[in-house]
């Protein structure tokens, strides 16, 4: 395929699915501050109440691109999600923002005097754990998605403290109704991103014990990811919305610009909020307990990568970082032959994505990828 020069005008509309999360910042920001329209694009942004819902809209083309847990093209390259198959990844939309909540009585059966302001490993829960597998009952634990990193996060969680997978529960509940289990005492506990831990401490039914930064710094949280063959199709109008989405990030870096964000992301269109549950975490605060003073995390949410001067990037160090961690955890499940062909730059493109940087819209508005 040629990609010196493409003249085509993007779609008149294009859709983009999201979940009400915080880190869907970047699109909600590319919206409200009108830069989809700036290079072309008419855009409208999907709520989505579940990521197998996000899943099957982008596998049936009822959306045109969706805000993805990183995990997820790669278990369709995989063969272990096949709705998530023939996925491109080029753009990390945010790294970290996810925790580990536990309910106000696990804390007061296990963790009453532990200090969460540097974030805890989950030791504190073996003598419970264990009075429990006497009685042939375990703990109950939540997160969001099977291919996640969160249901990774919790894994890891859990394995650096000694406790093995099976002396826990883990179950599969989508990120907004979290709270309500937990409330409802069918959970212990659960990894979810923003802003449902500041929720559930803000409504005194939780505490925070970690975040995904003490388990795993700076990974890649979230990818925009579309079909191959909407790419194929369009590529300018792939390229305009990345360098929007690009944008939104960079405006983002500015923390002073962030508190804005949680305003437009408090609206009822997006998160439907308060804004004092959003607003901590994209301030660099983690609330752990009702009352207490939060604790400091400065890269909480972060939206571009630290290390390269504001990229968006899917860096091959850090997917095949994702990778291993993947590996480990479904290596029963994973088709050897399938493992030998997978190419980590087919799914997560670094190749798409500096073709997209390199992108420009003339000024009598035909778009155009300049060399």
């Amino acid at each position: 395929m040629n990609h010196g020069h493409f003249t085509s005008m993007p779609t008149p509309q294009c859709k983009i699915g999201f979940m009400p999360l915080t880190d869907c910042a970047p699109l909600v920001v590319a919206k409200e501050l009108g830069f989809f329209k700036e290079f072309g694009l008419d855009v409208e942004l999907v709520k989505q109440n579940s990521w197998a819902s996000m899943r099957d809209k982008l596998s049936a083309g009822v959306i045109d691109m969706g805000q993805l847990l990183a995990p997820m093209p790669l278990a369709g390259a995989l063969g272990l999600d096949k709705q998530c198959e023939n996925l491109i990844a080029p753009f990390v939309l945010s790294r970290n923002g996810n925790a580990i909540t536990i309910s106000r009585d696990l804390h007061t059966k296990s963790a009453i005097g532990l200090n969460f302001h540097q974030g805890s490993e989950a030791s504190y829960l073996k003598p419970l754990i264990h009075e429990l597998k006497q009685k042939g009952e375990k703990l109950t634990f939540a997160t969001v998605y099977p291919y996640s990193c969160h249901y990774l996060q919790l894994q890891s969680y859990f394995q650096q403290a000694g406790i093995a997978q099976s002396d826990v529960n883990i179950v599969i509940i989508s990120p907004s109704n979290m709270v309500s289990a937990l409330r409802q005492g069918d959970i212990d506990g659960f990894c979810v991103g923003g802003p449902y831990n500041a929720k559930a401490v803000r409504e005194g039914i939780g505490v925070t014990v970690a975040t995904s930064i003490d388990i795993w710094p700076d990974l890649p949280e979230k990818v925009l990811a579309f079909k191959k063959h909407w790419y194929l199709q369009q590529p300018d109008t792939a390229y305009a919305l990345l360098k929007a989405v690009q944008r939104a990030c960079r405006w983002l870096e500015v923390t002073a610009n962030r508190f804005e964000a949680a305003r437009m992301l408090s609206k009822r269109d997006y998160l439907n909020t308060a804004i004092d549950i959003i607003a901590p975490s994209l301030l660099g605060s983690c609330l752990t307990f009702p009352g207490a003073e939060p604790r400091s995390v400065p890269a909480y949410n972060r939206f571009t990568c630290c290390h390269e001067q504001g990229s968006n990037r899917p860096d091959n160090h850090d997917m095949s970082q994702l990778y291993r961690y993947f590996k480990l955890s479904f290596a029963d499940q994973l088709d050897q032959k399938r493992l030998l062909q997978l190419k980590l730059e087919d799914i997560y493109s670094t190749a798409l994505y500096d073709r997209s940087t390199n992108w420009r819209m003339q000024s009598n508005s035909a778009l155009r990828l300049v060399k």
